[in-house]
């Protein structure tokens, strides 16, 4: 039974830092790609950073470039986003995905790919 679990979502205000984490079980973790995905409510989820197995290989989308990092370690079964300079537009629920793929496709970003989700984590940016 996979289990995706997120978590260090909270209140911070604009300007903050914020890390989120989020561990997987039942599947084979240092196989799969991994991504975040953020939705704001009444709106589509869309995806914020993508990483490859190894960690190598990294995407971002949007404004996450240049403020988000994401990582990941395979030791611990963990993938990390690491928000910083965030910003009021940043407030959403941020979702953990587990790949299909070794690798980030190029369609990464639209959940294809994706087999497994967490329940999300809650961020919001105080302006």
């Amino acid at each position: 039974q996979v289990q995706v679990v997120e978590s260090g979502g909270g209140l911070v205000q604009a300007g903050g830092s914020l890390r989120l984490s989020c561990t997987a079980s039942g599947l084979a973790f240092d196989e799969k790609a991994m991504a975040w995905f953020r939705q704001v409510p009444g709106k589509e989820r869309e995806g914020v950073s993508c990483i490859s197995w190894h960690g190598r290989d990294t995407y971002y989308r949007g404004s996450a470039e240049g403020r988000f990092t994401i990582s990941r370690d395979n030791s611990k079964n963990t993938l990390y986003l690491q928000m910083n300079s965030l910003k009021p537009e940043d407030t959403a629920d941020y979702y953990c995905a587990t790949g299909r793929y070794a690798f980030c496709t190029g369609a990464w970003f639209t959940q294809e790919g994706f087999d497994y989700w967490g329940q999300g984590t809650r961020v919001t940016v105080s302006s």
